[in-house]
């Protein structure tokens, strides 16, 4: 990339090099409009303005990059979710679509949103699922259990870009452990992938999302076991007329209706992705005891 080519000519190049290695057209428009801080009118606009020497350099870095194997999210380090911005860290996930099924299946659950809610988020990350529940819920209050500091500090930034740092709390755990209290709504989306199918990722997700993230032991079910466990014992707690809602992996929905079963909790349905696959497990708290 030169500095004298326009801005028009690196999009129709950063296609071209892309294409040439299998990589779809967004991609090169998403790295082309983040990197050069345009908007898609200033490409329209101005797409006959030279890139100059720094945009030149930057360009084809991130170009490089990108098809290294990086995914662009990465090079950009934010992405959208829920139609808010998002950024991201090395110890944070890309915030997928598929996890706004769980979005959805959880507002589902609050048909009076303007009411008080308690929210709880087991392994935050970014923060995406809780603050996009805080946005759709103005009085809700909510707190982001992770394991990762670096991960934590990434959420608190998001939550206060996104306009809801005030309603939201941020702890350093090992799951739920330490803290204490009943939640209207507990959301998660743990580590799910069995270990053994790790190695067999696509390279964008195997070496540049946080393993911890990822693996889910042997069976890809360790984490949901450990969080029915926390739940079904206390100290963290459903509400009365709380849920319980789980991300899962497009074949665990039955497996993971079956432990919450075997630890007490009433099974509330499974909702399906845009794909059609079972993406997220609902309970709607414990079974009578006698």
């Amino acid at each position: 990339m030169r500095p004298t080519t326009t801005r028009a000519e690196a999009l129709r190049q950063v296609t071209q090099r892309l294409a040439a290695a299998g990589i779809g057209d967004n991609d090169a428009r998403f790295l082309v409009l983040d990197v050069l801080h345009l908007t898609g009118t200033d490409l329209i606009l101005g797409g006959a303005e030279p890139l100059g020497a720094p945009g030149a350099a930057s360009l084809s870095r991130a170009v490089d990059r990108r098809l290294a194997g990086e995914p662009v999210a990465r090079i950009v380090g934010a992405w959208e979710f829920w139609g808010l911005p998002f950024g991201l860290s090395p110890d944070t996930l890309v915030p997928r679509a598929d996890t706004e099924t769980l979005v959805e299946a959880a507002l589902a659950r609050l048909p009076e949103r303007t009411r008080a809610t308690t929210l709880l988020d087991l392994g935050t990350g970014s923060g995406c699922i809780l603050v996009a529940l805080l946005r759709e819920c103005p009085r809700a209050f909510g707190i982001g259990l992770d394991r990762s500091e670096a991960a934590l500090v990434q959420a608190r930034a998001n939550a206060r870009a996104n306009g809801v740092g005030e309603r939201a709390a941020f702890v350093r755990t090992d799951w739920s452990a330490g803290l204490a209290g009943a939640f209207d709504l507990i959301v998660s989306n743990p580590p799910y992938i069995p270990a053994a199918t790790i190695a067999t990722l696509a390279p964008e997700v195997r070496c540049h999302d946080p393993m911890a993230a990822l693996d889910g032991g042997a069976d890809g079910l360790d984490a949901y076991r450990r969080i029915l466990a926390e739940v079904a014992s206390g100290p963290v707690r459903l509400a009365a007329g709380g849920t319980l809602l789980f991300e899962v992996g497009h074949d665990q929905a039955a497996a993971v209706l079956d432990l919450g079963r075997q630890a007490g909790l009433v099974p509330g349905g499974i909702t399906h992705d845009l794909a059609g696959h079972a993406r997220v497990v609902t309970f709607t708290g414990f079974r009578a005891t006698s």
